[in-house]
């Protein structure tokens, strides 16, 4: 049974899975976009959306806090260059906004496999 076990396995082990989940991140906030199954979306939606809140929260914080923030961010993405462009072009972008940063449109089954494919994009407003 699996009660009170949260989370996507992904069919993966524990360090596979990770690394799946963080370049999927970095590959959304690198393009915006990405196209993905539909579980893997639901997979790294969440920790997407709490790393631009993390981002956008540090803006009014003291120096300090800055620091802090981007270092948070670094230990997850592990790309400098990810953590730059979250901070400096995405998170600005949502100042105004109070969470829901990430739109899923549904494309259909692939063919391959008829695995539910989705379209996992950050929301222009």
């Amino acid at each position: 049974m699996r009660h009170r076990i949260s989370g996507y396995r992904l069919n993966r082990n524990k360090a596979t899975r990770n690394v799946l989940r963080r370049s999927l991140i970095i590959s959304l906030f690198a393009n915006n976009r990405i196209k993905t199954t539909e579980t893997k979306a639901n997979a790294i939606r969440g920790d997407a959306e709490k790393l631009i809140t993390l981002a956008r929260n540090s803006a009014k914080g003291t120096d300090i806090d800055k620091v802090n923030a981007r270092r948070l961010a670094a230990t997850k993405l592990v790309n400098a260059e990810a953590v730059k462009k979250l901070f400096d072009e995405v998170a600005p972008k949502f100042e105004k906004r109070n969470g829901g940063y990430t739109r899923m449109l549904k494309l259909g089954p692939r063919v391959g496999d008829a695995a539910e494919m989705v379209l996992l994009e950050l929301v222009e407003e």
